[in-house]
């Protein structure tokens, strides 16, 4: 299966952090912003804006005199032991965060062995998570989740998928027809968010944004009751611009 990979916003985001990250820890005494600048190439405007967003997520502290070094999510993340819960630790406080500054649930979601998986997500009283009346890995075609996952792939990829799973409508607005979809997935821009109005389930609007980190295919998902819809497109481009700190933590 191969991937169809075009850059977004946050994948650029989430490289330019990693280039600030390795010159961190070629520095154990620290480094200054300046340095930092002159050693990454980075704007002054926005290594000040990935360094707030490290901050933020522990990857790198401030000492005293100023300079920057390695923060201890960084030290957990890239340590053996406990990796993976301290990585879904991380992933979930991201989420969390996520939930409230969008206002919706959110959901991260992984292709794996070819089948759609929500791997974690974070909702509560007033964002309520999607009921799953009909299993995710089973209506890729109706969801902003399967939907945004299968435009990553290539066209044999989705070809396979959808010889697998059946096409079923849920509502008057899925999509039944495979030629329809498929032609949908190939004109759908990789930077424009992926949208389920109505398509999963009646009363519910979502948008999905990918967040694939090297040949792992993923998305980062929101679900709003219908009611808010008008806030989908704003939902989703904060979605979008909050993924950059997930994709890293999958790429460390």
């Amino acid at each position: 299966m191969a991937l169809m990979n075009e850059p977004t916003a946050p994948y650029h985001s989430a490289q330019d952090a990693l280039r600030i990250l390795e010159t961190v820890a070629r520095h154990s005494a620290g480094i200054t912003d300046t340095e930092l600048a002159r050693d990454t190439g980075l704007g002054a405007e926005r290594l000040t804006a990935l360094l707030r967003m490290l901050r933020r997520e522990g990857y790198v502290e401030q000492i005293s005199d100023g300079a920057y070094v390695n923060g201890d999510t960084l030290r957990r993340l890239t340590s053996a032991h406990d990796r993976e819960q301290a990585l879904r630790e991380k992933l979930q406080h991201t989420l969390d965060r996520l939930r409230d500054s969008v206002g919706a649930a959110v959901y991260m979601s992984r292709y794996v062995d070819g089948e759609v998986r929500v791997t974690q997500y974070a909702a509560g009283p007033a964002t309520p998570a999607v009921n799953e009346w009909v299993d995710f890995r089973c209506s890729a075609h109706a969801t902003a989740v399967g939907k945004s996952l299968l435009t990553q792939l290539d066209h044999n990829g989705r070809r396979d998928h959808l010889s697998r799973h059946r096409m079923p409508r849920l509502t008057s607005r899925t999509i039944t027809s495979d030629k329809l979809l498929l032609s949908r997935l190939e004109s759908q821009p990789p930077t424009v968010p992926v949208l389920d109005l109505q398509e999963y389930a009646v009363g519910t609007v979502c948008a999905a944004v990918p967040i694939t980190a090297g040949s792992s295919v993923g998305c980062l998902a929101l679900s709003l009751p219908v009611e808010h819809a008008h806030r989908l497109k704003q939902a989703a481009d904060t979605l979008n611009r909050g993924a950059a700190p997930l994709l890293l933590s999958l790429t460390l």
